[in-house]
């Protein structure tokens, strides 16, 4: 089977960090996740994150680097993550899409949601990345 990309975004602004509550598929509602989507066939996934990300968040968005690493999700996904930032003048990203809820995350509070099991590793990557404090102290 083909490993398929699914990618994610840690968008960082005022040093927090953006969570999004899904509330699609059952299975998933009201777990946090990082945004973001699957990458479309012939589709760059930097290019599926930023369509992703205006889609489901209503946002223009600048990627920077990916986050080293890959996270395994329902076969055959697998997660990669970059850092984001607004672009200056974007929306505020509002829940468009497969989303009931939004949270702008200080580091103190990153572990305060229930993150969907399969990206607590991911957001330990990404929030060590950013130099948003240390992992751990999520009880997982």
């Amino acid at each position: 089977m083909t490993e398929r990309i699914v990618v994610g975004a840690a968008l960082v602004d005022g040093g927090r960090l953006l969570a999004a509550r899904r509330s699609a598929p059952v299975e998933l509602a009201g777990r946090w996740e990082l945004p973001g989507g699957k990458v479309e066939a012939g589709e760059a996934p930097e290019a599926a994150l930023v369509r992703e990300l205006r889609e489901e968040l209503g946002v223009s968005a600048r990627l920077g680097e990916r986050i080293p690493g890959q996270w395994p999700l329902r076969a055959p996904f697998v997660l990669q993550v970059w850092t984001a930032r607004l672009l200056p003048g974007s929306a505020a990203p509002a829940p468009l899409e497969d989303h009931d809820a939004l949270r702008w995350l200080a580091p103190a509070e990153i572990w305060d949601v229930p993150w969907l099991d399969q990206d607590v590793p991911a957001v330990e990557r990404a929030v060590a990345h950013l130099g948003m404090g240390a992992k751990g102290g999520h009880g997982v």
